[in-house]
């Protein structure tokens, strides 16, 4: 993938390039503003480059920072079936996809629980078992810890933590700020000004990092 996307007279993405191992988890890190979401957009096919190409994997799921932005429904499990309703499929086969979407983030006990009553971490973690009941190849997640303390930053991490490879191979691109969260990572990647600086793992990255004045 190389793309460039221009807003207006702003280049957002200056030949941003990106390669992701399928089955892992990426994480991309960089300052606001340096076109993270951007280049995430593009994966999801939100957004056509204005040079270049973009190739992923389908089908793709995308969550958002915000989950009141996807949660819909009034309870978790009737949420989490929301999206299947485009499909044609019998109704065991939806009850069966959302439990196991369900146990996959760690919210079986809690199907039938009003999602208004859910905390931050299980909400966003509701968010994502709706995408993974679609049974994804690529998930695309959004800054999804920005408003989350730190028990429930841990909990949405390990639920996309046990969701990427296994036999589907699912792949997840996971954008951040918060340099800790690498520790979860199988590759990693930093993007400054539009471009992807560097790619490595984990460790070069955070290392990259360290060499630029990060402190964590």
């Amino acid at each position: 993938m190389d793309v460039h996307v221009t807003f207006g007279n702003k280049r957002v993405l200056r030949g941003a390039s990106l390669a992701v191992v399928r089955g892992s988890l990426h994480v991309l890190l960089g300052p606001n503003g340096c076109g993270k979401s951007t280049l995430l957009r593009v994966l999801g096919r939100q957004l056509a480059p204005a040079a270049g190409s973009a190739r992923t994997d389908g089908p793709i799921s995308f969550v958002f920072q915000n989950p009141d932005h996807q949660i819909v429904m009034p309870t978790v499990a009737a949420d989490v079936a929301f999206g299947l309703g485009r499909y044609t499929l019998p109704a065991t086969a939806v009850r069966a996809q959302v439990a196991a979407a369900l146990a996959t983030v760690g919210l079986a006990a809690v199907a039938q629980r009003p999602t208004h009553t859910l905390s931050g971490g299980q909400r966003q973690r509701c968010a994502i078992a709706g995408a993974l009941a679609q049974a994804p190849k690529v998930l695309l997640l959004d800054e999804l810890t920005t408003f989350l303390d730190g028990g429930d930053q841990r909990g949405v991490l390990e639920a996309v933590r046990a969701c990427v490879g296994g036999p589907d191979q699912v792949t997840a691109l996971w954008v951040t700020h918060r340099l800790e969260e690498l520790a979860y990572a199988d590759a990693a990647s930093f993007m400054d000004g539009g471009r992807v600086q560097v790619t490595g793992s984990p460790a070069e990255v955070a290392e990259h990092m360290r060499r630029l004045g990060a402190r964590w």
